[in-house]
């Protein structure tokens, strides 16, 4: 009898003691003492996480907000992408403004002339193209549907040398509905510089994520480059009359030809997301 009186009263003691953690508690019965050591109660607490990825949109959660988080995400971007296309090949940097919005700095060069064909016709002439692009810009990469289809805006500092070299058909030159002779005139060289100095850009894409971290994308689209100023020499001839004559009639046909004026943008590339 003296047991089970015992555990009913220790049993109360305990349950009105829970929240003093570590405090003991003593049961007297007679001339009988106990101790009981109350057991802590846990809470437990679950690490909130620094910033959540979101598989569809592509973007990292924690985004430029705040003076430390801005300067933290400029220090840290959201991502890096390797390029290849029309501009030429390259790379940008991405920082995420939204789980929608990402602002993008990059650049892109090189010969890519062969992406072209390596040449291209200007009325009569057909030319052979050499170039050396030089390409950075500023943009905007927006989901406006949250997956994986993507639009972009920007600016481009194109700074492109285009060189090009006329081809001759058989022994003549055809410029201007007129032939000059391939051997008083020579060869034919000039090269090709856009007018605009800030070039604006828009594009559609797609940007599939692969993993957490890893994604392809694709774009098309355009910038508007301006018309070109062209120069034009004839080196190497017989007669550097004729050979001047047939170079300003070719520089008037390769500037009113306005060649890509309208530069187009296709270009594929790999991302990587921190």
């Amino acid at each position: 009898m003296k047991l089970i009186k015992l555990t009913a009263i220790s049993a109360a003691v305990l349950a009105s003691s829970a929240a003093l953690a570590a405090e003991p508690v003593i049961v007297v019965d007679g001339n009988e003492a106990v101790v009981y050591e109350a057991e802590p109660v846990a809470v437990a607490y679950q690490a909130q996480p620094g910033y959540a990825y979101d598989a569809d949109a592509g973007v990292v959660g924690n985004t430029l907000g705040g003076t430390k988080g801005f300067f933290k995400q400029v220090v840290n971007p959201a991502s890096v992408s390797a390029e290849v296309g029309t501009l030429g090949y390259g790379a940008n940097i991405g920082w995420s403004l939204n789980e929608k919005t990402e602002l993008q700095a990059g650049w892109a060069g090189g010969d890519v002339a062969d992406l072209f064909g390596g040449d291209f016709d200007a009325n009569d002439i057909n030319y052979d193209v050499d170039s050396d692009f030089s390409n950075p810009y500023l943009g905007v990469q927006l989901r406006p549907t949250g997956n994986w289809f993507t639009m972009g805006a920007g600016i481009i500092v194109p700074d492109n040398d285009i060189d090009v070299t006329a081809n001759a058909e058989g022994d003549t030159y055809r410029i201007g509905g007129q032939d000059y002779k391939t051997d008083e005139v020579g060869t034919l060289k000039g090269s090709l510089e856009h007018r605009n100095k800030l070039a604006p850009y828009a594009t559609i894409g797609f940007r599939p994520n692969i993993t957490n971290n890893f994604g392809l994308f694709g774009e098309l689209g355009a910038a508007y480059m301006g018309k070109t100023n062209a120069t034009v020499s004839a080196v190497n001839g017989t007669n550097q009359a004729v050979g001047n004559a047939a170079a300003a009639e070719a520089k008037k046909e390769l500037e009113d030809k306005d060649w890509l004026e309208w530069m187009p943008i296709v270009k594929v590339g790999a991302t990587y997301r921190f």
